[in-house]
């Protein structure tokens, strides 16, 4: 095996130990606030914590990416991951949290970042969205094993904690047999244009290519940070609950390579264009199933198999129509909606749950989908693309 590959499957790993963190944490506090009776709303900013640290981290990221490379960036921000895991069953006030959570989402952006480069630099072009699919279906399978360690809890409240721990060990193991490597460096024509205008130029030739990660930053924590509300609300026992919330992400296990092969045959776009639509339908429907646990499974899974693969489609579309130097810009961009979606989810599905109705907050990620089809219609690429990034 080259070493570009043994990177690639080290990489693969790594992101699964990520994923079943924040497939952990996510729901395991939600339902421990929602049992020690925080209000909906209350349990819906303490989760968006680790969207505020993604967020106000994500601008920064592309320094310490090109100044100490991809598998530095990607152990600090392990580091940061371990040390808050280790401490949040060590204290149980809120503001604490609040505070540790934000201490996860930093270091969870700075890994999944470099990671992400990393997996886009060394993928080749005719391969570009089956490799990216892997990095998202390793994500899935992760995120999908992740709410298993809710039944931990009868060991101890550290259980789940202790056992995320030894995982992160294992991928520092792992990370410790590869050998570091650096972004593109920047070329004289595309460092004469000014930060702002670089942003600028990214967001006007691939805009579309960077909703993708808004919406699948909004679904996943509109599921897993305030589905278990919903379904403790509506009757849904928490057992049931760690059974459900894994259906979404195994049903985007089951697409996840095969559309990321599919749009490098017949283009990202019109992957992306038909998916939404699916995945509109199944949302908008979910309610329709009332208490049948089967059929929300069924749903979930419809929907996890047509846009769980949505952030790395969205990353390939994007690499697909920008020069090479300025792919981490983009991926600076789309981890910046991923964290502002984020922290809108829980609040906005908070203030739904509370003031309206709890099935409206399924209703809305089918609305937000179906915006996203319509805008795919709009869209347009040009083969210049690359030229006319390096000239403005």
């Amino acid at each position: 095996m080259s070493s570009t590959r043994f990177t690639f499957w080290v990489l693969i790993l790594v992101v699964v130990i990520a994923g079943a963190s924040q497939g952990l944490t996510i729901p395991l506090l939600a339902v421990m606030l929602e049992q020690q009776g925080v209000s909906s709303v209350a349990n819906g900013l303490n989760a968006a914590a680790l969207y505020i640290g993604i967020l106000l981290v994500s601008p920064w990221l592309e320094i310490p990416l090109r100044r100490i490379g991809y598998r530095s960036t990607i152990l600090c921000g392990l580091l940061m991951v371990t040390a808050a895991t280790v401490l949040i069953p060590v204290f149980s006030h809120l503001a604490v949290w609040f505070v540790l959570r934000m201490l996860m989402g930093i270091g969870d952006s700075g890994l999944h970042y470099a990671s992400q480069m990393w997996v886009t630099k060394i993928a080749a072009p005719e391969r570009r969205g089956r490799d990216l699919s892997l990095y998202g279906l390793a994500y899935g399978i992760g995120f999908s094993i992740g709410p298993l360690g809710i039944n931990l809890l009868p060991i101890g409240f550290w259980a789940p904690f202790a056992a995320l721990t030894v995982l992160y060990a294992a991928a520092f193991i792992l990370l410790a047999r590869i050998r570091n490597d650096f972004p593109e460096e920047i070329k004289a024509t595309e460092a004469g244009v000014k930060k702002q205008n670089r942003y600028t130029t990214v967001f006007r030739l691939s805009w579309l290519a960077l909703i993708p990660s808004f919406l699948y930053g909004f679904m996943e924590t509109s599921l897993n940070g305030s589905f278990p509300v919903y379904a403790l609300r509506t009757g849904i026992s928490i057992e049931w609950v760690s059974v459900i919330l894994p259906s979404f992400v195994v049903g985007s296990i089951i697409l996840q390579i095969p559309l990321g092969s599919l749009s490098d045959r017949i283009g990202r776009k019109r992957v992306m264009f038909a998916c939404a639509l699916v995945g509109a339908v199944a949302f908008i429907l979910f309610p329709l199933s009332g208490d049948n646990v089967w059929m929300m499974m069924f749903l979930l899974a419809i929907a996890g198999a047509a846009v769980g693969s949505f952030y790395s489609l969205g990353l390939a579309f994007a690499t697909d129509i920008l020069p090479g130097a300025m792919v981490p810009t983009a991926g600076i961009i789309a981890s910046m909606n991923f964290g502002v979606a984020s922290i809108l989810a829980p609040n906005v599905n908070g203030l739904l749950i509370q003031l309206w109705d709890p099935r409206s907050i399924f209703w809305l990620m089918g609305l937000l989908l179906f915006g996203f089809a319509a805008a795919c219609l709009f869209f347009r690429t040009t083969r210049s693309s690359q030229e006319t990034a390096v000239a403005s």
